[in-house]
């Protein structure tokens, strides 16, 4: 059928994570709740590290870009969604969306990829102490972060550009409380081979990609971990793990939960819950993970906290 008898979708509205009007108004509140949580351990996390010298190191630069990965995703997300509890339809035109869908794929893919850095940081300083600050200096440093946003950039562009491609003509609700990848998708009737195949090479890619190095990586830890001699040293390295782990299970259990499994096999609750648990629920936690288990954090916070006291 000829693209000039359809009538082009110009602007769509987000269904949001339910439909209940008694849960609207909880919802809204809560959720406004972990956003506020969000952007201050975040931005508390960012200008700590920033203001604690001793805090200067690789982990600390790769652990405050984790943080403003996070605070960035979440403020992709959280805002519009509020508007979605207030307002009796959500609307969203199409060049926001597609703008949303590009940040959203943007922080995401980064997100994978940093958490795969810090892993690979971690490794260094428990596998090859004495050759850390040369291994991990700080070009090196620099270098990995490029890679991380370059990843993310180069996979943001693609995704973005095939869905440009897509028509959109269908009904304009999106199923989902944001413009993401599969939702958008069930809308077009044009043909999405293509942004499939894109999409599940690039799920693959930057899941598995990052999940195998991290593995790769903990499996050595691991290894030199059991070849500390005093349960002191082996208790202090697998507390300076635990925090990354954490992250890791929750963000890429979530992610692998949504993107790597057929559309069929999941019902449209399941993929928001597990929407919300690495777009919401998973930047609001990270901060308290690194600082509720890092001795380093603790300290700086209370010298900083002193001072401004005193």
């Amino acid at each position: 059928m000829a693209e000039g008898n359809y009538s082009v979708v110009t602007e769509f509205i987000l269904a949001g994570l339910t439909d209940k009007p008694e849960l609207q108004v909880p919802l809204f509140l809560l959720f406004l709740g972990v956003y506020v949580l969000t952007v201050v351990g975040n931005l508390g996390m960012i200008t700590l590290i920033g203001l604690s010298s001793h805090l200067h190191t690789p982990m600390y630069y790769l652990l405050s870009s984790l943080s403003f990965i996070d605070l960035s995703q979440s403020t992709v997300i959280v805002p519009k969604m509020l508007v979605n509890f207030v307002m009796e339809k959500n609307i969203i035109s199409y060049p926001e969306c597609m703008t949303q869908f590009y940040f959203f794929i943007f922080f995401t893919i980064a997100e994978c990829h940093m958490l795969s850095a810090m892993a690979y940081d971690r490794y260094v300083a428990i596998c090859n102490p004495l050759l850390y600050n040369i291994t991990m200096s700080n070009q090196v440093c620099l270098w990995l972060v490029f890679g991380v946003y370059s990843m993310s950039l180069i996979g943001s562009i693609a995704l973005t550009t095939g869905m440009l491609r897509v028509l959109f003509c269908k009904d304009n609700i999106i199923n989902h409380y944001f413009c993401d990848f599969f939702p958008l998708l069930e809308l077009s009737c044009s043909s999405t081979f293509i942004n499939v195949v894109v999409g599940m090479s690039s799920s693959a890619f930057n899941i598995i990609f990052p999940s195998l190095s991290i593995l790769s990586s903990y499996i050595f830890i691991i290894a030199s971990i059991l070849h500390i001699r005093s349960t002191e040293g082996r208790a202090k390295a697998f507390s300076t793990c635990s925090s990354h782990v954490s992250a890791v299970a929750l963000f890429f259990g979530s992610l692998a939960f949504m993107y790597l499994q057929p559309s069929s096999v999941s019902s449209m609750e399941q993929v928001k819950v597990s929407s919300v648990i690495y777009t919401i629920i998973v930047p609001m936690l990270n901060p308290l993970i690194y600082s509720l288990r890092n001795k380093d954090v603790k300290v700086a916070l209370s010298k900083l906290l002193g001072n401004k006291s005193f």
